[in-house]
């Protein structure tokens, strides 16, 4: 079987198929965290954000290879959650510039756009790990790259690509110790092997989920051309003024005539307008276009057979009273009005607990953003949060080490100079905010609120997802975990000893303030009894206790 070239529809039902195929799989991939704690969430955010991806790639017109991936690459992008997302948002801005332009792709093309894909990734990613998925994208480009030099077949391309992003995988484990010592393979790299299924499966004809990869309808598309696009526009910006719809049944005498190629008839109406659709099968032939001479539309519909549906609306005059509607939509005052004035700084930080959110806005936080272990905030989150600070600089704590890449991409995309301090948990968050001052720069602020972090230690405790051993230490599902840092330093059915333990490890000489918060689940009776265990055996530290409310962990320790 061969296949030389993928056109845009083709294209389009790879991201959807592959995007079908990680859903289906999203379970499997969380499994594989390495970590035994209740955040096993790379299945679950590569999953969000492909189908962030995939539902831009439904919504966009499919006219070229260039603009299916170009949409693509922007749902991921808005949509990207978790490091394992923002690489593969990554992964695919660096392909849809391989193939910038271009209608078809044959499988040389193929090959340099994940190159390049890689290429952007690395790029975007500080220190990059090897094992994972950007070593498991490296290795099936470079196998697609050295295809390339022998064929162009775009069908046996994408099979030699999966062939090796599929024993790139078995390898993740010899590259990360961490990932042998468990028995795992990496879950981005797996999930990314998913997606690769979902896009050979394409090329061979093959359907992995039906029901994932319905072509929307023409008015589906319409309806999403005029009320997203439209309404980013200004009336008279708008080029093409009638919106003209209309559909052909075929006539055998005409047919003779004038041969119907749809790639040719796509070509000639693409000269005299835009947000072209043709749509054709063995009978009919339907058309959407943006232009400013419905006429000559029609004519040139009409060479092929009779028409049998016509459409013309007038954009300008619609467009008016759109934008009416939107306003009273939303409670808006159709009379101009004055902005508010924007504040000098904001602060965006991510947190879980009402508890905790009150501490974040306590400290001076201008949106607090839900989210956490389980629930990391998209791109698109980030950037609306950024936006509603109002202000000209905005300060991002993440607050969790699987956030920070998403809050630097929306760093980038945001219209606010804004700088993310890497906060990679609640306590190294509540030390920075701290540590701002609205009256100096961004520069000293990150400057500051890094070093207030840097003399933190957070402390864990939650419980066990799975059977494992790490760090020496035998450890049972549902059991209580003790965790400083990333290290598990205790483990067992008790809380409080478990609780203690951890403490023990954490708290020494030079150690002056202990902050407990407390989470749901746990009793006032558990917590005074920790209390009491810190008063007796450590008397100098000064304790602190806040009912964070967070899910998930029983205590959160910070010591300073």
């Amino acid at each position: 079987m061969s296949r030389k070239v993928i056109d845009a529809s083709q294209l389009a039902q790879m991201f959807i198929q592959g995007g079908a195929n990680l859903t289906k799989h999203a379970k499997v991939v969380d499994a594989l965290n390495v970590f035994p704690v209740p955040d096993g969430d790379t299945g679950t955010n590569m999953n969000l954000t492909i189908t962030s991806g995939v539902k831009e790639v439904r919504q966009a017109p499919v006219q070229k290879v260039s603009t299916v991936a170009q949409a693509f690459s922007k749902g991921l992008l808005m949509g990207a959650r978790g490091n394992s997302g923002v690489i593969l948002s990554q992964l695919f801005r660096g392909f849809a510039k391989g193939v910038e332009g271009k209608s078809s792709i044959d499988g040389k093309e193929l090959a340099a756009a994940f190159e390049l894909g890689v290429t952007t990734a690395y790029k975007a990613v500080m220190k990059p790990v090897e094992g994972t998925i950007l070593t498991v994208a490296k290795d099936s480009a470079k196998a697609a790259g050295k295809f390339a030099k022998k064929s162009d077949d775009a069908l046996a391309m994408m099979e030699s690509v999966l062939t090796e992003a599929k024993a790139s995988l078995k390898r993740t484990p010899d590259l990360l110790p961490v990932l042998k010592e468990v028995g795992v393979v990496d879950s981005g790299g797996q999930g990314l092997v998913y997606i690769y299924e979902g896009f050979l499966a394409v090329l061979k004809g093959e359907t992995i989920v039906s029901q994932e990869v319905e072509t929307p309808s023409m008015e589906d598309l319409v309806k999403i051309e005029h009320h997203n696009a439209q309404s980013m526009l200004a009336t008279e910006d708008i080029e093409f003024g009638y919106c003209t719809e209309v559909m052909v049944k075929f006539d055998e005498e005409k047919l003779k005539a004038s041969p119907f190629s749809e790639n040719d008839f796509r070509k000639e109406l693409d000269q005299l307008g835009d947000s072209l659709l043709v749509v054709s099968d063995e009978d009919l032939l339907k058309v959407h276009i943006h232009a400013e001479s419905p006429g000559e539309i029609l004519n040139c519909a009409q060479r092929y057979g009779n028409l049998i549906n016509i459409k013309i609306e007038n954009m300008r005059e619609q467009h008016t009273h759109l934008l009416d509607e939107t306003k009273a939509a939303y409670g808006e005052d159709t009379t101009t009005e004055t902005p508010k004035e924007k504040s000098e700084y904001g602060v965006v930080t991510v947190s879980m607990g009402e508890g905790i959110e009150e501490l974040f806005k306590g400290l001076g936080a201008t949106v607090v953003i839900p989210g956490g272990q389980t629930m990391n905030p998209s791109t698109e989150d980030i950037v609306t949060a950024i936006h509603k600070t109002n202000a000209h600089k905005v300060v991002v704590l993440p607050n969790n080490g699987n956030i920070i890449m998403a809050a630097e991409q929306a760093a980038q995309v945001a219209d606010a100079e804004v700088i993310v301090v890497p906060s990679k948990t609640v306590p190294q968050g509540l030390a920075a905010l701290l540590a701002f001052n609205p009256l100096t720069s961004l520069e000293n602020n990150s400057s500051t609120m890094k070093d207030a972090m840097s003399n933190v230690k957070t402390g864990q405790v939650t419980y066990a997802v799975r059977d494992t051993n790490m760090d020496g230490i035998e450890i049972k599902k549902d059991d209580f975990m003790g965790i400083s840092e990333k290290t598990i330093i205790s483990s067992g059915p008790a809380l409080v000893e478990v609780t203690k333990k951890l403490l023990e490890n954490m708290l020494d000489e030079g150690s002056e303030i202990l902050t407990i918060i407390w989470g749901e689940g746990t009793t006032e009776e558990t917590v005074a009894e920790i209390t009491s265990y810190v008063a007796e055996n450590f008397e100098e530290i000064e304790v602190e206790i806040h009912e964070g409310k967070q899910p998930l962990y029983s205590f959160i320790f910070s010591v300073e």
